[in-house]
């Protein structure tokens, strides 16, 4: 019996170790996720978390993404598990992972809980809920909370250098920012909307519509925008819609068509949202 309770008091250290290594976070469902240790094999199912991963230096802790991930250049390598709205759950599956990270639209988080698999939600929809995130995979991660206050004080040093670059003549240009030709739109709750808010634009799309509204074309006409800024994959035909000659910034040639890089930085709310800003303060400057 004395050897048995000299036995459990040298596991005592070990467990108190366990514990203190143990993670619960809360994700956008509201679910309390328990983690018995930080993940080490982790797929990510949405762009946007996979580059906050990386931007937290857990770049190497992933073993699969989704086909649309492809920054940092060192995730281009990794299986891929299909799309983040409904991934391959048979190669997610298979990649062992100990954690997936995925956004609240996709189809599969209930399937994947019941094959036994943690899951994380986790989508960001304006500058708040990318902090948020960020803190919160940095919990997730176990790596300093410190670690995810540096990489937002990063991303909003860099959009405030891009607001203060800009003349007072390009402020308050009316803007509508296209997110693809249904069209959907980047409204003024988004955090690209935001971002140009902070850039002394002025978003034809108001927050009651919604962060990504779908638009009936004729509410752009109407609204007779200043500039357009549009992917190219989404621009072609764009002066042929009808009634979208009479735009202002179409019959004056204000456009700016980003190409599939410069979008894939624009619209994913993370690290790179300096680089977004710089991107759309370049286009006011360009256009003006």
């Amino acid at each position: 019996m004395k050897l048995l309770a000299r036995l459990a008091l040298c596991a005592l250290p070990l467990a108190f170790a366990l514990a203190a290594q143990a993670i619960v976070v809360t994700d956008e469902r509201g679910a309390a996720v328990d983690l018995p240790k930080p993940p080490q094999r982790i797929v990510t199912l949405l762009p946007s978390l996979t580059e906050s991963v990386c931007a937290l230096g857990a770049c190497d802790r992933l073993v699969g993404v989704d086909r649309y991930s492809n920054w940092p250049a060192s995730v281009r390598g990794l299986p891929q598990a299909g799309g983040g709205i409904d991934p391959n759950v048979e190669a997610i599956v298979a990649l062992k992972p100990d954690l997936v990270l995925l956004a609240k639209s996709s189809r599969v988080t209930e399937r994947l809980e019941a094959l036994g698999l943690k899951v994380v939600v986790l989508e960001p929809k304006n500058h708040a809920d990318v902090r948020r995130v960020l803190d919160a995979l940095a919990k997730v991660l176990g790596v300093g909370a410190g670690d995810a206050q540096a990489v937002w004080r990063a991303i909003d040093a860099s959009v405030s250098a891009a607001a203060q670059s800009l003349p007072e003549s390009v402020k308050r240009t009316r803007v509508y920012f296209e997110i693809n030709s249904a069209p959907y739109a980047a409204g003024e709750a988004s955090f690209i909307g935001e971002t140009l808010a902070r850039l002394g634009a002025r978003n034809i799309v108001p927050a009651a519509l919604g962060p990504f509204p779908k638009l009936n074309p004729e509410f752009v006409v109407r609204a007779d925008p200043d500039l357009i800024m549009v992917g190219e994959r989404s621009a072609q035909g764009l002066e042929q819609r009808p009634g979208w000659s009479r735009i202002k910034a179409v019959r004056e040639g204000r456009i700016c068509r980003f190409t599939a890089e410069q979008s894939d930085v624009l619209v994913r709310p993370g690290p790179r949202m300096g680089e977004a800003a710089r991107l759309m303060a370049d286009c006011l400057l360009e256009r003006r």
